[in-house]
């Protein structure tokens, strides 16, 4: 049986989101691990724009958008509804914030981190920018355990690469931080088999062409 190909960065948050998304689904892949430094020519000819992660399925349709291969992957198989298919009202709702997450938060996010990095004057205000949007999530915590409800969906995965990448740019603050929530949050996630699973380390496709199996099995729960 021919499986889709996957192209991945590790630590690319867009990257993570799809991994995490064939893996709820255990939908089963050939991972291409890359650096972005040396792009394989196999996947700038299906994807012209030259970034993670890119998923080409048997038929040769190219999906290369983590949200979209998120969403294919959960429309094959949804074992835990993450689509919340009994809630029509909730993916529209969930589809807005993923959205503004990645219009507004993420742009957002790259500045703070890069004042951060640099030492600039203005590292506290870029902060306070990013925590417009995470003072939002905080709120949706507060009353639920997750973003949408009493039990995890979509949403969830989406966002969690994203709330990691804030919570490590000032670990020490992020720490002492008025987002217990959030912090509780993102902490049973992290410490999760799945997480874990989606962080694997692949060898570079590029040094040996080796393509490595990525997935879950029948036998393989978490």
């Amino acid at each position: 049986m021919k499986l889709p190909i996957l192209y991945s960065l590790q630590h690319c948050p867009y990257a993570m989101r799809a991994r995490l998304g064939l893996l709820l689904a255990d939908q089963q892949v050939l991972l291409r691990a890359i650096v972005m430094k040396s792009k394989p020519e196999e996947m700038l000819a299906v994807s012209p724009k030259g970034t993670v992660p890119v998923l080409i399925l048997p038929d040769e349709t190219v999906i290369d958008e983590s949200l979209d291969i998120m969403i294919w992957a959960l429309q094959q198989n949804d074992p835990e509804d993450l689509l919340h298919k009994d809630s029509p009202d909730d993916l529209p709702t969930t589809i807005d914030l993923i959205r503004r997450n990645d219009k507004e938060f993420k742009p957002q996010l790259e500045i703070y981190k890069k004042a951060k990095r640099f030492r600039l004057e203005n590292v506290i205000e870029e902060r306070q920018k990013c925590e417009v949007f995470i003072a939002e999530l905080e709120q949706k915590l507060a009353t639920n355990q997750f973003f949408i409800g009493q039990k995890p969906g979509l949403i969830d995965y989406a966002l969690l690469p994203f709330v990691r990448q804030f919570s490590r740019v000032h670990r020490s603050w992020f720490l002492q931080a008025p987002y217990p929530y959030l912090r509780t949050w993102l902490e049973s996630h992290m410490q999760s088999r799945l997480y874990g699973k989606a962080m694997a380390k692949f060898p570079l496709w590029l040094d040996g062409h080796e393509e490595c199996l990525f997935g879950k099995t029948k036998t393989d729960k978490t």
